[in-house]
């Protein structure tokens, strides 16, 4: 995606590429002219009952356990504006613009389905936040996942009120004065409408879609580094072979052994012990990576799945049907099934890491390997990768930690009315840290790796690999004796982390998306 980008919101119709260009880059938004009626008809059905005066949760009653306290039609505006001041109560850092355009994105697409009784203008002016970059200010903490994301959606709301802080062209300001740069007038909520804004699951599913996409680029990048590694080690490519993993049977592991056995196709490296090589098996963190691999890529496509429901899900509450002119008070606020992906992604973050880790460890022991101890050419004055593993180590462990599963937890709030809670704001947030994590533990592997296979120069790995080491070193070169290494580290994270490695070998991962 890029800043010419226009996507044409058909709301309920999001597909994950949408998603996934979304969370890229900025862009310009519209929506489908068709949905309009839809949400029309809906506040029509809010005024209706605004008029008739009969009570009706979230329009002319109090919130939560307040829900039983009637609000004279004089107070209804009020009793939105006060709504979103009292629960604008986030702390910590800002969520980054990436997150909080998916944020607005999944906001409209579920208020512009029809189902929440609020008027066109708030779709628009959310519309209007977009387009012109004003990315609200939202603290990452404060919202337990149920009755959805309130606090960070209250400051997401703050922004069209004018009222809190944004970022825009990466500077923090005002709302208010940004709204007065960008031509958008502040707006006075209707009834229903601070409820509708502020109750759903869009901040965690957001999150959780930052992790997806994040892990779907771990998953691609480790693989490459975990063939170039095979290579590197002297591994046997014979247990990618296509009848062992047809006898069991997991799609996963069936496409993971086709990706690998075309990565490593052609490799003169692997050429060279065919005959001879008295090793009989691999570790299994060479011999098991299309496994353990492709249940990670079940796990990704099983959250993808359901985060692509919710991102098109409504999910406020209560929910208006125009048809019957019916209010009807549920609980799609709930985030659980957010929880649930978010702690799957969280397992696959974290397995990634595992694995590339255990590589590291073999590469540079040079009775497993049978490289030069630490990848190094005089070790001894020379400590090469040494306290790289360490770090690595020290990333994979604090990824175990990280990946305890969030939904197990609740507290009750609200004076026990909100008795039982998802946790998936955490449960997504964290995913961000432990992405990081395991990308820096991947691209120490990169860099490993690629230190293994120049051992076994005037050898060459396959072409897929060898354009992923030449890339590689356009960036980092190889490492002849001791220096400061963590910038060399930084460079293969950031590789990693944006793609670089699969982009190197597109065709074969095309699949996977």
């Amino acid at each position: 995606m890029t800043q010419a980008h226009h996507l044409i919101l058909q709301p309920g119709a999001l597909s994950l590429n949408d998603l996934r260009a979304v969370w890229s880059a900025p862009g310009a938004l519209t929506l489908a002219p068709e949905a309009y009626a839809a949400i029309e008809k809906s506040a029509a059905t809010v005024q209706g009952i605004v008029a008739k005066g009969d009570p009706a949760y979230g329009i002319n009653t109090g919130f939560g356990i307040l829900a039983k306290r009637h609000i004279p039609q004089a107070q209804l505006e009020q009793l939105q504006q006060n709504l979103i001041l009292s629960h604008a109560v986030g702390t910590g850092e800002y969520l980054p613009d990436h997150v909080v355009r998916l944020i607005l994105l999944t906001k409209i697409g579920s208020l512009a389905r029809g189902y929440s009784g609020v008027r066109p203008l708030i779709v628009d002016t959310l519309i209007a936040l977009y387009n012109a970059g004003i990315m609200p200010a939202i603290p990452c903490q404060g919202s337990v996942g149920a009755s959805g994301d309130l606090a960070p959606l209250a400051h997401m709301t703050l922004a069209m009120l004018g009222v809190g802080q944004v970022r825009m062209r990466g500077e923090i300001m005002d709302a208010r004065t940004a709204l007065a740069a960008a031509g958008i007038e502040p707006v006075v909520l209707a009834a229903k409408e601070g409820l509708a804004l502020i109750n759903g699951t869009q901040v965690s599913t957001a999150l959780a879609l930052h992790g997806l996409f994040l892990a779907e680029r771990l998953l691609e990048a480790a693989m490459v580094a975990g063939s170039l590694s095979l290579d590197a080690a002297r591994g046997s490519d014979a247990p990618f072979d296509p009848r062992v993993h047809e006898v069991r049977g997991q799609p996963g592991q069936i496409a993971a052994a086709k990706i690998y056995r075309q990565l490593v196709a052609g490799s003169a490296i692997r050429a060279s012990h065919l005959v001879g090589d008295e090793r009989v098996q691999d570790p299994y963190s060479l011999r098991c990576q299309p496994q353990v691999m492709g249940a990670v890529m079940d796990l990704i496509a099983q959250a993808g799945r359901t985060l692509l429901i919710e991102s098109n899900a409504v999910t406020d509450n209560p929910l208006v049907f125009p048809d019957s002119g019916e209010v009807i008070s549920g609980g799609n606020f709930h985030a659980e099934p957010v929880a649930f992906a978010a702690d799957t992604l969280a397992l696959a973050i974290a397995e990634i890491g595992a694995l590339a880790e255990r590589r590291i460890a073999l590469l540079i022991d040079s009775t497993l390997s049978g490289l030069p101890p630490f990848l190094v050419r005089e070790p001894g004055v020379n400590s090469g990768f040494m306290i790289a593993h360490v770090t690595a180590a020290a990333l994979a462990s604090e990824n175990k930690s990280l990946a305890h599963p969030a939904s197990v937890d609740s507290l009750p709030t609200s004076a026990n009315q909100e008795d039982h809670v998802s946790m998936a704001t955490f449960a997504a947030r964290r995913l961000g840290q432990m992405a990081h994590n395991t990308g820096v533990i991947v691209g120490i592997e990169l860099l490993a790796a690629a230190q293994g296979i120049e051992f076994h120069r005037p050898l060459t790995s396959s072409s897929h690999l060898e354009h992923v080491h030449a890339k590689l070193r356009e960036h980092v070169p190889a490492f002849d004796e001791d220096r400061f290494f963590a910038p060399d580290i930084e460079a293969a994270r950031r590789m990693v982390m944006e793609g670089e490695l699969s982009a190197a070998c597109k065709d074969l991962f095309a699949a996977l998306h």
